[in-house]
This record gives C-alpha cells, structure tokens and sequence, in this order.
C-alpha cells in the first residue's frame, strides 16, 4: 500500500528526517511514535509531498509517487487529518465536510454524508452549526470526516487525540478503529503511545529523525525502553 525507501529531507540546510524505510500494508493500522521534535509531523509532510526538501522514494499502491503533487496524491486516495485540525470555523460542519470531497465535487453522493454521520452521530445534529462553535472533539470529528469525503484509500491522522479529554480520545480512536474495519489503511501519529498501542497492529519509533524502535504492538509494549520512556512503567 505505502512504502518509504531512504526517505531524508528537511527545510532549508535543515535535515529533520534521515533515512526513513516504513511500509504500511492493505489493511493496516500502523503508528509513528516519538516524542516532540522527532519529525513525527515532517514525516506526514513527505508523505503528503508538502516537505519543502525531500529525496528517496515513496510508493503508493505499487506507483512511484515521490514527484507527484501533493493535491495529486490526494486524488489517488491518500487524505490527512492534520495536527490542530484546522477546520473552517466560519462554515458549517455540512460545508466543512462537502470540502473535502473538493476534488471529486461533481460525484459527491448522500450516501458520503451519511457514512460521516453514521460515524459521528453527533455531527448530523450539528451539521448546520458554524465548526468553530464545536467542542475540540467535536472539531475533531468533523476534521475526520471531512478526510473520509475523499474517500481515501489510506488515512493519515496527526495526533489525533491531542489536547482532548480521555473520554473523547476513546471515541476518536474508537472512530479510527471503525474506518479501519471499513477497509481503509490508516497511518496514525500519536504522542499518546499508550492509547495508540490499543488500536493499532504495528509501530515505528522516531528519534531525531530516525526510526529507532520498529515491531508489533507487542514487541513495542514489552519494550523496556519504551515502556520508561513512553509509557511511565
């Protein structure tokens, strides 16, 4: 499905990745973990084709795509749920979604619609209310459905569950784990490890840019230095 080959780059003179081989198969639900400034996000930018310097390869459903623009690899079913969220505050959670089939506007169908509210039951009773107005996990579900209106092939999230109540990082990470059910690749970027482990197959452990740690949720959890390091225990 996904696969990076030697993948470095960074911004400027700056190299925030260094060398990064990762594959995330049909199916899967796999996360990148690592503390703050390990490039956690600039790998979700290289992925997108949104890191300003970037070289090695990146495969996507068995295609090259390391050239291709960014607004391209969404068409071929790559879509991002960004750090912050970054819905439109002014526009109702109907329009927010309705954006995010942007690319595929003239086949939108109601049926897209209903698969986000039948995922979010509460953004149907919303969906008429300004995004900017909603709780941040309100926010959250409406920057999740507006990705799945592309109807992706492949999600990516970026700490997802960051600055919510534990309650709601339940029902977000329960929502993930549902579009995965659905068939839907999912690439999952969390700081949170512990709830991260709960919901996905496989994870990579960034360091300064490198992948330091990679292995099963098993592996992972049973890892010492992840486990003082990540987990508290």
């Amino acid at each position: 499905m996904l696969s990076l080959h030697n993948v470095t780059g960074g911004y400027g003179r700056r190299t925030v990745l260094d060398d990064i081989s990762l594959q995330v198969h049909a199916g899967e639900t796999v996360a990148i973990l690592g503390a703050n400034t390990a490039g956690k996000t600039s790998l979700m930018r290289a992925i997108l084709g949104l890191l300003p310097r970037c070289s090695g390869r990146i495969e996507f459903g068995s295609k090259d795509i390391s050239s291709v623009p960014a607004h391209r690899r969404v068409e071929r079913g790559l879509a991002c749920v960004p750090e912050g969220r970054h819905v439109f505050a002014d526009m109702t959670v109907q329009d927010n979604l309705l954006l995010g089939g942007y690319h595929r506007r003239r086949q939108i169908e109601q049926r897209d619609i209903e698969d986000c509210f039948r995922l979010f039951p509460r953004l149907q009773e919303r969906q008429l209310q300004k995004a900017g107005t909603l709780s941040g996990g309100e926010q959250q579900m409406v920057a999740i459905g507006r990705a799945l209106m592309s109807r992706p092939a492949m999600l990516l999230l970026d700490e997802p569950s960051h600055g919510l109540a534990p309650l709601m990082v339940a029902e977000v990470h329960a929502a993930i784990s549902e579009v995965n059910q659905r068939g839907i690749s999912v690439l999952l970027v969390e700081q949170n490890v512990a709830a991260a482990l709960k919901i996905v197959s496989r994870g990579y452990v960034l360091e300064a840019g490198r992948i330091a740690v990679a292995g099963t949720t098993a592996e992972l959890a049973s890892n010492d230095d992840i486990r003082r390091t990540y987990l508290g225990i």
